[in-house]
């Protein structure tokens, strides 16, 4: 590549630098200096005297000493990084003399650097000038090259001064322009001369073989130079530069021109050109201008090349001719002949980047960064500023793959807004995705890239993200978001499934797909933690639309059997001709068909290999069910109550499970009035709602419910439930169980039903009589009923009349309320009534004559008793039966005992004995006279009798001959 082609920049700012004057200086120019090198920390210096100098930064001699008594210093080598100097010093009639030096060791006499060797260079006692020397690291062995073409190789121990060897170990005609040693393995020195290239092996297996010439066309003097980080050497000649590895020509820069000096800087190749001889155009050039003229335009030219990248950093055209090149102190010194020195310093990093950017030579700018090795961050920058001028040339796709290098640095707003317009759509989902990929998108990032794989209907892709290995590199919430508002079902739920978010994949099978067989089959396979709160969701929904899986399932959970199911995929070969197109062919359920969308909960894929392993054949699928009854994961058994609203509109199917969950002996006590309530109160609602036949079996449910033993359903909500939906065997059983005969009747009478009543009177009558004055009320109340209650009216008013319910005013008055009952329908019964009562009165009467005359008796008895003697005519004593003899007692009432039968004891009264045999009657009289006389003063009893009587007038002549109305005696005071 020539270098015209190269970019040329000024990356080194140039100073003169000012030398030092006065005493203890020295002057730099051609005539003062006989070799100038760049050690470590030092310029060295070396005088035609035979001096050595070293400068420090300021120019100044630090040290100085006479290095070699006769003779020109021509060449000095600093073994780097170690403090040894080696100087070779020339003179006209000797060979060269070579002394070892150690910086760090002084001499106690002169306090000059302590010289560790010294030595004369043998060239076959030929006196040549020397150009060349070279010396390796480890200071083991130096090569010296001639003029007359011989290269001796010295070795030995020059550091102890313990013997060196010298050997010639190159011999040409050709003058010798260049020697390095190339260190590794094996040590090779490469040998330049006028017209050749050549490496000889100095150490290792090819040592003592021929030198091999890697090159027909040789250098000049100071043309040749090794490049310490490659190890190769650098020629520079008219046509090009060259480098040069153990094997030959490595590379080559195409440079026109004459070479003066070549050098190597860091990662730089410094090229100083002299100036071109040109008779001709001189010739004009003085007869136009003169001298100054031609001075101009036969220049010193200075290049610094960077072969790496291929550009030139610096170029300049000088006034006056370089006598050598130092790299030291990290900036190149150019020291002119005539004394003058320059400073080249090379601008900061981020100046070159100015420059570059200020010419739009990014890719220059990458590459030297990446070069230079410089923080991820700075690198960004330029990736992201060549994006920007990318951009600004509209090279879209150029432009993304640079804000992709510099995403790590980079605000993604700042990119994502150039590219939202729908024309750079695919640039903005790949810089999108590499955001995923770095883990660096937030949400909205998530659905920006799902909205453009929608835009773009690009489904591949859109799967291919959701479904990618490893960890989770988005916001699962906004993806699954994104894809359900996108329409991408599918890709929704299977994300969902695997990260195990159950909920949403039922979600979106239900409310977006509407696969409620595949959702039920996917609920049935979760864990009861997880299967739970999803069909109580949406319970509703699954039993409208698969009422048996979704019954069952509730009863399986309610009952405490729930096990989830478990499936295996099978994969098994089968010939291609029995396989159309299509899954659906081969899925034949819910569960297939599931399984072909997402990964069932607890699926495992079993292959069966083909046998005969045609090429006709296919894989075809099949899911398998693997449910393990012993299998089951504990769980804690909701209330049933909880399930109930899940069943709003499924009648049927909440009966089913109400009678599942009550036949359950898995079901506590404590839930089983819920249970028991709900169904009584299902089972009269599906009564009312259906037809005749179909009713009465509901009915017949209802009644078998509420009859059995033991049931636990308050008599409260039986009522309550039997009332509301027009049920009365509800009520009427309620009301038997509490006896609330009354209340049974009163129901079929409110209800108007005639039969009703005169089953429920012909049930109750004889232990409810009250019944009748009711029901006669309730036959005579319209001539409807009246007329459906027959000859019944006849038989109330027969029982009536047997039993006393109702005087018959009563009954008059009773069937006056209204004009329904006739004269006609009481005639038989007012005439028994009134024959009754005559019948009655007669007998009273009778009654009263004999009390009369039992009263005149009693009274005459008295009268005697009390006025006139009373004779005694009694033999026999009324206890022992014996004769009676003396002494005898006789009582008033004609009894007659023998005093010693009658046991009276001494000093006892005769008027304190009574008759023993009328003794118990007497207290009976004395006792009911008592009583008559405390029962009235007791009002609250006699007001209670009245009130519990039916017969107002016979209650109150019967207290009245208690003296409930008579005065009480007054009770005599002592005076």
């Amino acid at each position: 590549m020539a270098l015209t082609s190269w970019k040329a920049f000024r990356f080194f700012d140039v100073s003169h630098v000012r030398l030092p004057q006065g005493d203890g200086t020295i002057s730099l120019d051609q005539g003062s200096v006989s070799c100038i090198v760049a050690g470590s920390n030092n310029v060295i210096v070396g005088t035609p005297e035979g001096t050595v100098h070293l400068l420090d930064h300021s120019f100044k001699p630090s040290r100085s000493w006479k290095a070699h008594e006769a003779g020109s210093v021509t060449h000095v080598k600093h073994v780097h990084a170690t403090t040894y100097l080696l100087t070779l010093s020339e003179t006209l009639s000797h060979e060269p003399e070579l002394k070892v030096w150690t910086l760090d060791q002084t001499e106690k006499k002169t306090g000059y650097p302590k010289c560790l060797s010294t030595l004369t260079v043998q060239n076959g006692r030929k006196n040549f000038p020397v150009t060349g020397f070279a010396v390796t690291h480890d200071l083991a062995q130096l090569a010296v090259g001639f003029a007359n073409g011989a290269v001796t190789v010295v070795r030995g121990d020059f550091i102890h001064d313990r013997g060196t060897k010298q050997r010639t170990v190159f011999e040409t005609e050709e003058p010798i322009t260049g020697l390095e040693f190339r260190e590794a393995n094996a040590t090779a020195l490469y040998i330049a001369t006028t017209s050749h290239i050549r490496a000889l092996a100095i150490t290792g297996k090819g040592q003592g073989t021929p030198a091999r010439t890697l090159d027909e066309h040789g250098c000049a003097v100071g043309c040749m130079t090794l490049d310490p980080q490659s190890n190769e050497i650098v020629v520079a000649r008219d046509d090009a530069i060259y480098t040069y590895g153990p094997r030959g020509k490595a590379a080559s820069y195409a440079y026109e021109g004459a070479k003066k000096l070549v050098s190597i800087c860091k990662d730089y190749v410094l090229i100083v050109s002299p100036p071109k001889n040109n008779s001709a155009t001189s010739t004009a050039l003085r007869a136009f201008g003169g001298s100054q003229a031609e001075g101009i335009f036969n220049s010193t030219s200075f290049t610094v090349l960077n072969t790496d990248l291929k550009f030139i950093a610096h170029s300049e055209a000088l006034s006056s001719q370089v006598n050598n090149v130092l790299s030291i102190w990290g900036d190149i010194f150019l020291l002119m002949i005539d004394g003058k020195l320059y400073r080249y310093h090379e601008k900061t990093f981020q100046q070159k980047l100015e420059i570059l950017y200020q010419r739009n030579l990014y890719v220059l700018a990458i590459s030297l960064a990446q070069k230079y090795k410089v923080d991820a961050v700075q690198q960004n920058v330029i990736f992201r500023r060549y994006g920007d001028y990318l951009y600004q040339k509209k090279d879209y796709d150029t432009a993304m793959q640079q804000y992709l290098r510099a995403i790590d640095n980079t605000e993604p707003s700042q990119i994502i807004r150039k590219f939202l317009d729908n024309q750079h759509l695919r640039n903005l989902i790949e810089y999108l995705e590499a955001l995923h990929e770095e883990g660096k998108a937030t949400s909205d990032h998530t659905t920006l890239l799902l909205n453009c794989y929608a835009k773009l209907k690009d489904v591949d892709k859109l799967e291919a993200f959701i479904k990618q290995p490893g960890e989770l590199r988005f916001d699962l919430d906004t993806a699954i978001v994104m894809c359900r508002q996108g329409g991408y079902y599918d890709q929704a739920a299977f994300l969902a499934r695997r990260h195990n978010e159950h909920g949403l994949v039922i979600d979106i099978l239900i409310e977006d797909l509407k696969k409620y067989a595949e959702a039920m089959a996917y609920i049935v396979r979760l864990d009861p933690k997880d299967a739970y709160p999803n069909f109580m969701k949406y319970g509703t929904v699954l039993l409208e639309h698969c009422p048996i899986e979704a019954t069952q399932l509730f009863i399986d959970y309610f009952t405490g059997h729930y096990r989830p199911k478990k499936d295996a995929v099978i994969v098994q070969e089968t010939p291609a001709q029995q396989e159309t197109v299509g899954f659906s062919t081969v899925a034949r359920s819910a569960v297939q068909n599931l399984a072909a969308l997402i990964p069932l909960p607890g699926m495992s894929t079993t292959s069966l290999p083909s046998t005969n392993g045609q090429a006709t054949t296919v894989n075809k699928t099949q899911v398998v069910e693997t449910t393990t009854p012993g299998e089951f994961i504990a769980y804690d058994v909701p209330k049933p109550r909880t399930a109930f609203s899940a069943f709003v509109d499924h009648p049927e199917q909440f009966v089913d499970f109400l009678e599942a969950l009550i036949a359950s002996e898995d079901i506590k006590d404590g839930q089983k009035n819920d249970l028991y309530t709900t169904l009584f109160e299902i089972y009269l609602h599906k009564a009312n709602q259906s037809r005749a036949e179909d009713k009465t079996e509901w009915e017949r449910k209802a009644r078998q419910l509420i009859e059995s033993k033991n049931v636990p359903i308050d008599t409260s909500n039986i009522l309550l439930l039997s009332d509301l939906e027009k049920f009365r065997d509800g009520t009427v059983l309620v009301s038997e169980r509490q006896g609330l005969r009354f209340d049974v009747f009163r129901s079929y009478t409110t209800a108007r039903d005639t039969r009703g009543a005169i089953k429920a009177l012909h049930k109750y009558g004889p232990e409810e009589p009250q019944l009748y004055p009711a029901a006669l009320s309730y036959f005579t109340s319209s001539p409807k009923i009246l007329e459906e209650a027959g000859d019944e009216v006849s038989a109330v008013l027969e029982k009536i009349e047997e039993d006393g319910l109702m005087a018959p005013l009563q009954v008059v008055q009773t069937l006056s309320l209204n004009a329904v009952a006739t004269m006609g329908l009481v005639k038989k019964y007012l005439s028994s009534t009134v024959e009754k009562e005559r019948a009655e009165i007669a007998a009273n009467r009778r009654l009263i004559n004999s009390y009369r005359t039992d009263t005149a008796q009693k009274l005459q008895d008295i009268d005697e008793l009390a006025t006139k003697p009373t004779s005694f005519s009694a033999t026999r004593c009324s206890t022992c039966g014996m004769t009676l003899d003396l002494p005898t007692v006789h009582f008033l009432c004609k009894h007659s005992f023998h005093q010693r039968c009658l046991n009276i004891a001494d000093g006892r009264e005769a008027e304190e004995i009574e008759c023993p045999i009328c003794a118990p009657q007497n207290q009976t009289v004395r006792q009911i006279k008592r009583a008559q006389e405390e029962s009235a003063a007791k009002n609250d009893l006699f007001l209670d009798a009245m009130q519990r009587s039916t017969g107002k007038f016979s209650t109150i002549s019967d207290w009245f001959g208690r003296g409930v109305m008579s005065t009480p005696p007054a009770t005599a005071t002592a005076e």
